[in-house]
């Protein structure tokens, strides 16, 4: 029970702008997908008032290869539609998801310590604990909406912990991280964007301020005590890696969690070989990960006239690669419109590829695991008693409100 998306047929194409975040909100677009895999697997998405035109690239193997080569194919002109289309991003060069080479690589490597599976082990605990709680008060009260009752709590609770931001802040950072990717509204403008953006930034230079030489275990203080070619970051680079942690360590697990329950709904097969055992949850997670897919695209900028999948990119051009795509490709995926937990293998690319693959990807892993364990083991059966509602966005995809009505076992 979602809010009605039209279907759109493969000869509409050419009337299509891929940057309209009503069309991803409001239409399923795999048949256009599929057509484009087939026969324009790299296809020009033309200027649309003011916005450029760029490249649409949807093949698995082409994306794989965009995202491997940061030298023809940089991040540093933006990594998203809406930066990328206004004329870039300011924070290039200084905040690791638009940032190629060597500052690139050192920074990352400052962050990979916090992200360690080893380092993260009291944070998953902490992500079990809190999934079981938050299904255990929804089971108790016989109703919720999984998206703000369950799913809001899990990952901005945990990458929260990890930069340290105090509880009774964090209602107010969900609500503003919420609103700076995408919206729930198909109304919202992009100054409501633009000012979510902006408190956010505010809050973390606020925060990151506070935390040099504070003595405090967290991730904002690893990176006010560490140095990148011998120098230390400074409050922008801190508040911007605080940004984009954020951002990409709430918004996409938290949309792959609901459209997790969702799937499991409209898939009640899926939802038996879960409970039953017959899908472990390792491959569960992977094939979550896949379906859902919350990062529709990401987008480089070609630094060199080059060709992708034999079509020419000039340089300077836009080129976007699209996740939603890749991760139906039939050439990878065997009956890939089916949700199948038990596929293996499954070489999703949800996390990106390359230089750039998620930072996050363990954390995300272990709490969609946490919510697939705590459904199978606490929930006998699940209802949706109202309509979905999905967000309004041309990079995220999902669902910002999912009403259900739960029985324990």
């Amino acid at each position: 029970m979602t809010t009605t998306r039209r279907t759109i047929a493969p000869e509409e194409l050419d009337t299509l702008n891929l940057a309209d975040p009503r069309l991803h909100a409001e239409s399923d677009l795999s048949a256009v997908w599929r057509r484009l895999r087939e026969y324009e697997p790299v296809h020009w998405n033309p200027p649309s008032g003011s916005a450029p035109g760029f490249w649409v690239v949807t093949r698995h193997a082409d994306v794989t290869s965009v995202y491997r080569d940061s030298t023809r194919f940089t991040s540093e002109g933006g990594n998203v539609l809406e930066t990328l289309l206004a004329g870039g991003d300011s924070a290039a060069g200084r905040m690791l998801a638009i940032t190629d080479g060597a500052r690139h690589a050192g920074v990352r490597r400052v962050l990979l310590s916090a992200f360690s599976p080893r380092a993260l082990e009291p944070i998953v605990a902490s992500v079990g604990r809190t999934v079981r709680r938050l299904l255990g008060d929804a089971i108790e009260k016989g109703s919720c909406d999984f998206a703000a009752d369950v799913a809001a709590g899990i990952p901005l609770g945990a990458i929260c912990d990890l930069l340290g931001v105090p509880e009774r802040d964090r209602a107010y950072v969900l609500g503003l991280t919420s609103s700076a990717l995408g919206s729930h509204d198909a109304d919202s403008t992009a100054a409501d964007t633009w000012i979510a953006k902006s408190e956010i930034l505010l809050y973390f230079a606020n925060l990151a301020r506070d935390r040099r030489d504070s003595g405090h275990a967290d991730v904002i203080a690893l990176l006010a005590g560490s140095r990148v070619d011998g120098l230390p970051l400074d409050d922008d680079e801190i508040m911007l890696n605080c940004y984009s942690l954020i951002l990409g360590g709430d918004e996409t697990a938290r949309l792959s969690m609901i459209g997790a329950a969702l799937a499991l709904l409209d898939h009640p097969d899926q939802w038996r070989a879960l409970k039953g055992g017959e899908a472990g949850i390792d491959t569960a997670v992977e094939e979550m990960l896949r379906w859902t897919t919350p990062a529709l695209h990401s987008g480089r900028t070609a630094t060199t006239d080059t060709e992708v999948g034999d079509r020419p990119v000039k340089a300077g051009d836009i080129v976007t690669v699209w996740n939603a795509s890749a991760n139906r490709d039939e050439r990878v995926f065997d009956a890939p419109d089916r949700l199948r937990l038990d596929r293996t293998p499954n070489k999703h690319i949800t996390f990106a590829y390359g230089p750039h693959f998620c930072l996050g990807a363990y954390l995300a892993r272990a709490e969609i695991g946490a919510v697939l364990t705590g459904l199978r083991d606490l929930v006998a059966e699940m209802e949706q008693t109202g309509p979905a509602r999905p967000v309004y966005s041309n990079f995220l995809s999902g669902i910002s409100s999912l009403p259900l009505a739960l029985k324990g076992e």
